[in-house]
């Protein structure tokens, strides 16, 4: 599980409000004008919209926003949820130090180290995908845009941004750069 705080960015049509916590966000979104447009709220990491409930009293918008406590060791991280497995998976699993759940998180973590770049670019090329298909759908060449995202090419995915609002074209820059060859140059 990533511990990373969850990062979020707004935009008011193609202008970028704020960026920032989904608590830091929340409040400029309310900061702002009665007569202000409609925003999209994305998640940074997934490109995912996200929905505000932005109803009551600042204290009470806050406490919506945070992080569910349930089962499992909340201050580590830890969160239970199910794992179905055949018979001789658990008796290796319960056989092994510390038990099924010190062997599972070993195995996760030496998974993930061995694939981590690959899939770092992978993610953030969904995630740059996502937003650019909700928020600049309708912007010229976004579909050759996201093609030459999934392609990995850094030069194109620039190229046919350009002329995207700044704001716009700047975030979908910044999301895709790890998923583009060279990732840095992309942004």
């Amino acid at each position: 599980m990533d511990t990373a705080v969850q990062r979020v960015t707004a935009f008011d049509g193609h202008r970028l409000l704020a960026s920032g916590t989904p608590a830091e966000v929340a409040m400029a979104i309310r900061a702002r004008p009665g007569e202000a447009g409609p925003v999209l709220v994305f998640d940074d990491r997934t490109g995912q919209q996200v929905d505000f409930d932005l109803r009551g009293t600042d204290p009470e918008v806050l406490a919506r926003l945070a992080p569910p406590r349930g089962p499992g060791r909340p201050r580590l991280g830890v969160v239970a949820r199910e794992v179905t497995l055949l018979p001789r998976h658990w008796e290796w699993l319960a056989a092994q130090p510390g038990g099924a759940s010190v062997a599972l998180r070993k195995l996760v973590e030496a998974a993930m180290r061995g694939n981590a770049g690959a899939e770092a670019a992978r993610l953030a090329r969904e995630a740059a995908d996502r937003f650019m298909a909700a928020i600049a759908g309708d912007a010229p060449g976004y579909e050759e845009a996201s093609r030459a995202l999934y392609a990995g090419d850094a030069a194109r995915f620039r190229a046919l941004t350009e002329g995207w609002p700044a704001d716009l074209r700047d975030h979908a820059r910044r999301l895709a750069a790890p998923g583009l060859a060279g990732g840095a140059e992309a942004a």
